[in-house]
């Protein structure tokens, strides 16, 4: 017996060690092996000893009979979910040393389902930024391109799987952080309805947009993953209490007659050339598959990104607050009060980006700018998800780009923070919504033509297995989800 040199899907995966091709262990060590080889610099924190203690768990009860989606299979948590037994440090010095008493929700189900833990994937600082050049820990390099970033900021999930460090990992998406890096790394990644997965022990950023999510090869593995991660918790005052749902249940049905809506604000300037041609190219194998594509229009879209920077500082700002240095996380030395002690603590423990956004969201929610700024923003987001609803009663689904570009160079951005925002401006609308997104591979583009392009598709709430149907299909008349990059 001996796992995989390349790793399969995750159905491959549970079959092969259900009828005993090689066993949990071994496919935990492969990918331990692959880990420690890699320069991708996508993992926080590795235990070895741990990740074979929970394959050995899962060995055992496969070798009792119990079979399962995900029972053995290795997969790898983004640092925003608290773990127990690895660090949780949100991607930030000022929880570099921090390990959490207890699981997130996703990290519980996931490990009750026989999933086995890898690690801890890098991240962004706090989520915050779309290029993962913002972690206290550096930057995650793109596995097709490792000049290239990687995406934000669930960054380090979506390299280890193209890099096939893992075959699958969980993320978080605030405004575009599954979609955007699944984009430029070349996998798979959906972002579901705001409350379909629980955000208790997710370390918080923006509580009204944060969602977790999960990344995988295919439409087919975020289908298994997302299943399980799923479901209401009571521990989450934003949880959505609704059945249980077979996220699969649409992955062999046809497109005839799935109205596909195409936003004219999502092709105009701005959008390169090489994203344009990728995008157009696999709207046209959706028509050819038998789906109604048609214009629509999103006005507001453009709208989304002032919104939405007004909004998720304000709540960063009140969310941070906790971390103060008192109970737990970084504390500042030879402070002189504990006025001081506050002050330096946070000036050491926070990144430039998380300052930048903490002082813009204090700014906004002050005695006199709350009604100009915070209020407002929230009016436009009420206008946004509007415009998404007079879509929905025209189409099925709504087909364009994740990100204007492929990924850039590491560091070209990093003094222009406005631009990286700009990057956001066709997966914030969504976000703000609180609608699913799903990230499909479509094509490649950029320097030697070795940076990926993703197809982004959103449906209406709770809309996922048609989404996830319409990618699968989509992923049936395509290959570029199974190729592979090599990592340099």
């Amino acid at each position: 017996m001996s796992a995989p040199s390349v790793l399969p899907s995750l159905a491959e995966l549970a079959d092969g060690l259900a009828d005993g091709r090689f066993s949990a262990v071994e496919l935990a060590q492969a990918c331990l092996h692959r880990i420690a080889s890699s320069r991708l610099n996508a993992f926080i924190d590795v235990k070895p000893e741990l990740t074979l203690e929970q394959a050995r768990a899962a060995d055992s009860r496969l070798a009792a009979g119990e079979r399962g989606p995900l029972l053995g299979v290795p997969i790898a948590h983004k640092d925003i979910f608290v773990t127990r037994g690895w660090r949780s440090t949100a991607g930030s010095r000022m929880l570099a040393d921090y390990v959490s008493p207890f699981d997130a929700t996703v990290v519980e189900r996931l490990a009750a389902a026989g999933a086995v833990c890898l690690g801890k994937t890098n991240c962004d600082e706090f989520a915050m930024g779309g290029s993962n050049e913002n972690s206290h820990f550096g930057p995650v390099h793109n596995p097709w391109d490792p000049a290239a970033i990687s995406g934000g900021s669930s960054g380090g999930s979506a390299a280890a799987v193209a890099a096939d460090l893992v075959p699958a990992a969980t993320g978080t998406d605030t405004g575009g952080s599954v979609r955007q890096p699944a984009a430029m790394c070349g996998v798979t990644g959906i972002k579901p309805t705001y409350g379909r997965v629980s955000r208790y022990g997710m370390i918080a950023f923006a509580s009204s947009l944060d969602q977790a999510g999960a990344f995988g090869r295919s439409a087919d593995d975020c289908a298994r993953l997302l299943g399980v991660m799923a479901g209401f918790d009571r521990r989450d005052s934003t949880s959505v209490e609704r059945p249980a749902e077979d996220f699969g249940r649409d992955l062999g049905r046809d497109l005839a007659g799935l109205r596909v809506g195409v936003p004219a604000e999502f092709f105009g300037d701005g959008l390169d050339g090489e994203v344009r041609a990728a995008i157009d190219a696999a709207i046209a194998v959706l028509g050819r598959l038998g789906a109604d594509v048609r214009p629509i229009s999103l006005p507001r879209t453009r709208l989304a990104i002032p919104a939405y920077y007004v909004i998720a500082p304000a709540e960063a700002s009140s969310n941070l607050s906790r971390f103060d240095g008192v109970r737990y996380g970084h504390r500042a030395t030879g402070y002189r009060d504990l006025a001081d002690m506050y002050a330096r603590t946070r000036a050491e423990g926070f990144g430039a980006e998380v300052k930048r956004r903490i002082l813009i969201g204090t700014y906004v929610l002050s005695h006199g700018y709350y009604d100009a700024y915070y209020l407002k923003a929230q009016q436009l987001r009420r206008l946004i998800a509007d415009d998404f609803q007079r879509a929905f009663g025209e189409v099925d689904v709504i087909a364009g780009p994740v990100s204007p570009t492929v990924a850039w160079d590491i560091g070209a951005q990093t003094d222009d923070p406005v631009r990286n925002y700009l990057a956001d401006v066709y997966t914030l609308p969504a976000s703000l919504a609180g609608l699913p997104g799903l990230s499909v591979p479509c094509g490649f583009g950029g320097a030697q033509g070795r940076r990926p392009i993703g197809l982004q598709l959103i449906g209406n709430y709770f809309s996922e297995a048609r989404l996830l149907g319409v990618g699968h299909r989509f992923q049936q008349e395509t290959d570029w989800h199974r190729r592979r990059a090599g990592e340099v």
